[in-house]
């Protein structure tokens, strides 16, 4: 007895509609497996790259500084950076200290461009040392980085001794107030030989102290 046409004609499309079937599961296990093992290597790159290492908070100026700024919280900005590329002498806390010499925007506070201990790290051999000069207005022609002969002069005899040729000028802070006495002279800081030290303490404390240099 033959089938019936129209339970011939469901089977036929029964056994297309599985074919069909079997066809879309085979292509998606074949994306499957791709996507897997793409999925495997990418976690093997991972798992072999080397963890990141941590941060570092460093300051650095905010902008350019000259030098004598006296530095305020917005002078400087808290960026983040590999540890070994955080420099010897950083400074965590600068505001008050006093910039020595200038920094450019971006550039770490260091100790050594500070008023202060660290400032004559940067030259072995060398001390920082305050001078007052008799002449506060002498004094203010000044500017970091220039090389001076720093000379004393007895009031008594009028002779006048060189006692730290060649000192270098490390910074020349602003006056205490705004109303200083100019005949009271002023403050510079000079980075002068170790054994300098003690004739120029002798020297300023009965010599009127002045200067002589070629300006940069």
């Amino acid at each position: 007895m033959r089938p019936h046409p129209d339970r011939a004609s469901a089977r036929a499309r029964l056994r297309d509609r599985l074919t069909e079937l079997r066809r879309a599961v085979l292509r998606r296990r074949r994306l499957l497996a791709v996507l897997c093992t793409a999925g495997a290597v990418g976690a093997g790159v991972q798992a072999a790259r080397p963890p990141e290492p941590p941060g570092a908070s460093l300051l650095v100026a905010a902008r350019d500084l000259p030098a004598g700024t006296t530095l305020a919280d917005d002078d400087v900005r808290l960026t983040t950076v590999p540890p070994d590329a955080v420099p010897d002498g950083a400074v965590e806390a600068p505001a008050g200290a006093l910039l020595a010499a200038p920094l450019r925007a971006g550039e770490p506070v260091t100790d050594v461009r500070l008023v202060g201990p660290g400032l004559a790290e940067g030259a072995p051999g060398t001390t920082a040392m305050p001078v007052r000069l008799s002449d506060a207005d002498q004094a203010a022609l000044l500017t970091v980085g220039d090389r001076i002969d720093v000379l004393a002069t007895d009031p008594q005899t009028g002779s006048t001794d060189v006692v730290a040729p060649g000192a270098l000028v490390a910074a020349v802070p602003e006056p205490a107030g705004a109303a200083a006495d100019p005949l009271s002279g002023r403050l510079v800081v000079l980075l002068v030989d170790d054994d300098e030290v003690a004739r120029i303490s002798s020297a300023a404390a009965s010599s009127l102290m002045t200067y002589a240099w070629e300006p940069r």
